[in-house]
């Protein structure tokens, strides 16, 4: 399928966004977003300061329906002018994965047409190729809520795992801070626009395995980081100041590991220079301009989508769709399932 552009509904459920969208394009990129339609939880789940499961699930529910239907109304077409069908099986909260899958599949069957289950990193990992047409090999850092990871990506199925996370997650560092620190939910937004009015040198806040050399270099580490902040925030502090002090460790943080990643991308890919900012916490300014700098440093080019293409959407698993079709892989509608976890990677860096 190959050189032809393909249309692609894309479902994504895997947390506290019911999504839906239509992408149009080829590979590598860029892509045409003929709708995306993103509805938020965010209100329902303000008062517990963090994604209750159950009533995420029950939400996907009530109105993926809805949100499909305008996706399609807004991108002026019909089921049978789709050539297939994306969702997200995977990894998430599995209640709201199985009501996404669930129906992918039911639309799948009823019309005959293709159904891609698609990991929800790599619909992260792909939207610098619909916003951008990056062509592969590039570097990717992926930050989000639940995940931290370095990875080269050699192609649609080649991920390299060059580091993680031993702990928290960076977007799971700021809304915990935001908590501590009296802010609203979601906490990733309020911690930058707080950090905005602070001093950045007001807190000497520790930065967990900075300058590591050898096996693990490109590991992070956000537990100590955010027990400093809550010892912190046990006295009379200035919480603009706090945020500051924390978002500078955070990004001395990225940037340090990002470098060591860089050296290793290299030993894989000589000739390749690009380094791919994905998930939700790509769209905090501040950690955008700390990499910018890094890359400049580097020689590498730096590619961020949009701040709406960041966070999650169903354009994305849309054109994860679009790569995989293209590539002639699909996935059987009666056999697939939904998965609460699911590695990205493919290989070890």
């Amino acid at each position: 399928m190959t050189g032809k552009p393909l249309t692609i509904l894309g479902i994504e459920t895997s947390c506290d966004e019911t999504a839906a969208a239509v992408v149009r394009g080829t590979v590598p990129g860029p892509g045409e977003i003929l709708s995306n339609i993103v509805f938020s939880q965010t209100e329902a789940h303000a008062p517990y300061g963090g994604v209750v499961p159950e009533i995420a699930s029950r939400a996907h529910l009530e109105i993926l329906d809805g949100v499909i239907e305008r996706a399609l109304c807004d991108a002026q077409l019909s089921l049978k002018d789709i050539d297939g069908i994306a969702a997200t099986a995977g990894p998430g909260l599995i209640g709201g994965v199985m009501v996404g899958l669930t129906t992918a599949k039911a639309l799948a069957l009823a019309t005959a047409k293709p159904l891609i289950a698609v990991n929800h990193l790599m619909g992260h990992a792909m939207t610098a190729r619909l916003t951008h047409g990056v062509e592969f090999p590039f570097l990717l850092l992926l930050v989000s809520g639940g995940h931290c990871q370095l990875l080269g990506v050699g192609g649609v199925d080649d991920f390299r795992l060059y580091g993680s996370t031993i702990d928290d997650a960076v977007g799971e560092a700021f809304d915990k801070t935001a908590k501590i620190l009296g802010l609203p939910y979601p906490g990733g937004p309020a911690v930058e626009a707080a950090a905005k009015t602070g001093n950045a040198k007001a807190y000497d806040l520790p930065r967990p395995l900075l300058h590591k050399k050898g096996s693990g270099r490109a590991d992070f580490s956000f537990s100590g980081l955010k027990t400093a902040v809550r010892q912190l925030a046990q006295n009379h502090v200035r919480v603009e100041d706090v945020s500051a002090s924390f978002q500078r460790a955070v990004i001395d943080i990225l940037v340090d590991r990002t470098a060591g990643a860089m050296a290793m991308f290299r030993e894989n890919f000589p000739r390749a220079n690009t380094l791919v900012v994905a998930g939700g916490v790509a769209a905090n300014q501040a950690i955008g301009a700390g990499l910018a700098r890094l890359c400049t440093q580097e020689d590498f080019n730096i590619r961020i989508p949009p701040p709406r293409l960041c966070t999650d959407n169903a354009a994305m698993i849309a054109w994860a769709g679009v790569e995989r079709l293209s590539a002639g892989v699909v996935s059987d509608v009666l056999s697939v399932s939904p998965r609460a976890r699911w590695p990205l990677a493919t290989r070890p860096g």
